[in-house]
């Protein structure tokens, strides 16, 4: 089901490494990997997990309203995170070098369909 989806989107991003669809309990529903050798999404995942949940907390004690996207850019890894509904988020894994721009429009595109496959 998400597995297509979550393949045309890394696949359609220059660097584009892997994606998940995951709880905010850290529990992955689904996964695809490209590049299997450099990371393990799954891990990635988990662990910001954590932070997305924290980010949502602060925004609604802020009443800034609701978490939509959170991007990480470290030293090897770029990340996009996109809300799905509140428990879900979707999470792209990508080289530094990749195309954020690219990564963050497709995300957005399929949000509503992996959405409605929850």
């Amino acid at each position: 089901m998400f597995a297509e989806t979550l393949k045309k989107v890394v696949d359609g991003v220059d660097g584009g490494l892997a994606a998940v669809v995951m709880g905010l309990d850290g529990i992955p529903i689904e996964t695809y990997v490209k590049t299997a050798d450099r990371l393990d999404v799954n891990t990635v995942g988990m662990e910001f997990s954590f932070i997305l949940g924290q980010v949502r907390k602060a925004g609604d004690s802020l009443q800034v309203g609701g978490l939509e996207e959170l991007s990480v850019k470290a030293q090897r890894l770029l990340l996009v995170c996109r809300m799905l509904s509140p428990q879900y988020f979707v999470a792209i894994a990508m080289a530094p070098e990749g195309n954020f721009g690219k990564a963050r429009y497709l995300v957005r595109m399929a949000g509503p369909v992996l959405s409605a496959q929850l």
